[in-house]
């Protein structure tokens, strides 16, 4: 079963000022709301999203909070910026699931993190690279996961292309 989403980003303006405050281009929207849609379709809402605090990554869960993924309001957590240590992050996801193991929750990120996030919560190996609007869809219990899916926009347009 998934009950941890780890999402990146939709496309972000190219950098010209603060890194913390690119937004989502008129691209990264409609990715990141497909994306949401397809997350909508497969899984359902999640009890908690959490999101880096930088502009992007905000617009991006606001948009699955508009889709219905999330019924409460999205929860910063200043360990997901680029430079975060996944390590703090299991440790944190670790005493919420000690409290609540059958909660869900969805963590938008950034770009090396969600590659580094994937392999703490599955010490699979590997550190995948994200996509814009990419998620990796993990069943985690007791300091253990499994990578069960990996989505992002090209996947699904090849998959509506060949339906």
């Amino acid at each position: 079963m998934v009950n941890l989403v780890i999402m990146r980003h939709g496309e972000a303006e190219p950098q010209y000022l603060s890194d913390s405050e690119r937004q989502l281009t008129a691209a990264g929207q409609a990715e990141v709301s497909e994306m949401a849609e397809w997350l909508h379709h497969h899984y359902s809402a999640f009890d908690r999203i959490f999101s880096s605090p930088y502009r992007r990554t905000v617009q991006t869960a606001a948009v699955l909070v508009q889709k219905g993924l999330l019924s409460q309001a999205v929860e910063l957590n200043t360990d997901l910026v680029p430079e975060g240590n996944a390590q703090l992050v299991v440790d944190f996801l670790d005493m919420l699931y000690a409290e609540n193991p059958q909660a869900k929750i969805l963590l938008v990120s950034h770009m090396p993190l969600v590659s580094f996030l994937v392999e703490a919560f599955t010490r699979s190996g590997q550190t995948p690279i994200f996509d814009t609007a990419g998620m990796a869809c993990i069943d985690y219990h007791q300091h253990r996961g499994m990578l069960l899916e990996y989505a992002c926009p090209g996947m699904i347009h090849l998959i509506k292309s060949v339906s």
